[in-house]
């Protein structure tokens, strides 16, 4: 097996050097780094994971609590961009990612003791009920966090710029000519909450004001209950022209509603969605939809974790705001 002697001998440099390179220290050249990192994966290097948790008393074990209501997983179509993105950066740095929990299999604990007892380094914290006091008991903790869409104090956090997406995509509606606009909002959190306020604040602007009834509160990645909010819209005396879902998933929800009445999609009623996920750019008609940056959260996340985890005597929490971008796409028609 391959040494750090045997990677400094072929580069032509010390042996502090490799251990600098291997260990993604800023003191080196990047140049010089890749280098000795090709050199090592070609002489078939790998760390002693023991050894080098001993030498930097870190596990390089990053945690990720992520849960939601529909209970997707992985497989949920906005956050799996957002961790993908964010595991291939930790893991470029040299950190393995481990889900969190409050079950273990021997014993029901809390995601505290679940993250020492998986000796994290640091903790992502996502899509999760912030309220509760076992995350935030987590957030409270010595243990560096990171959080998506949420700020807490002396944490940092980076969020999605919800109140501009919804800003935006609203305000391209109305471009199109739309007075009656609804909202089936996602269920109630910080980020719905934002966004309806968001909502409300650009109609207001424009002069336009909607019935209480344009609004009806759903759930995010909820289809059935997407559809259902659909079907009450649709049965109002002064039905909307348009109507703006929770996201793109729901929306699907939406259009089978609609096209259940054989209506059709933007020529009788308009519809949009949120989040820009790949299927949304694959259906036909395309979605009009705002894309969050799910790269950039990710990177970005994993950057500031990082961050605090081996520079805890300078590291500055800091929340960092991602904006959107409008995907125009052909499910809102132009009015007059």
């Amino acid at each position: 097996m391959a040494t750090l002697k045997d990677i400094a001998e072929a580069c032509g440099v010390s042996t502090a050097s490799v251990s600098k390179a291997l260990n993604h220290a800023n003191d080196i050249g990047e140049e010089t780094a890749e280098r000795i990192r090709r050199t090592a994966r070609q002489l078939g290097y790998f760390p002693n994971a023991a050894a080098r948790a001993l030498k930097t008393k870190r596990s390089f074990n990053i945690g990720v609590l992520f849960e939601d209501n529909m209970h997707s997983g992985l497989t949920h179509e906005y956050f799996s961009y957002v961790l993908n993105a964010l595991k291939d950066k930790v893991e470029g740095h040299g950190y393995d990612v481990t889900f969190i929990s409050s079950n273990l299999t021997w014993s029901k604990t809390g995601y505290l003791e679940h993250c020492k007892y998986r000796g994290c380094d640091g903790v992502v914290i996502a899509n999760v009920d912030f309220t509760d006091p076992a995350v935030r008991e987590l957030a409270e903790s010595d243990i560096p966090v990171v959080t998506i869409d949420y700020s807490y104090p002396n944490c940092s956090a980076v969020m999605s710029d919800n109140a501009g997406g919804m800003r935006v995509l609203t305000e391209y509606i109305c471009e199109q000519g739309h007075r009656k606009i609804a909202y089936i909002r996602g269920e109630s959190n910080p980020v719905s909450d934002l966004r309806l306020e968001s909502f409300y604040k650009t109609l207001e602007a424009r002069g336009i004001s909607i019935p209480e009834d344009y609004v009806i509160e759903a759930r995010f990645n909820d289809t059935e209950l997407c559809a259902e909010a659909t079907k009450q819209l649709l049965s109002l005396e002064d039905r909307p022209s348009c109507i703006i879902c929770p996201d793109d998933i729901a929306l699907l929800g939406s259009m089978t509603e609609i096209e259940s009445r054989g209506l059709s999609v933007p020529e009788d009623i308009s519809v949009a969605g949120y989040d820009g996920i790949k299927l949304s750019q694959l259906l036909r008609p395309k979605v009009t939809t705002l894309r969050q940056d799910t790269d950039q959260i990710g990177r970005l996340t994993a950057e500031l974790l990082i961050q605090a985890i081996e520079s805890p005597h300078t590291y500055d929490p800091q929340t960092v705001s991602v904006p959107g971008a409008l995907l125009e796409g052909a499910t809102v028609k132009k009015l007059g």
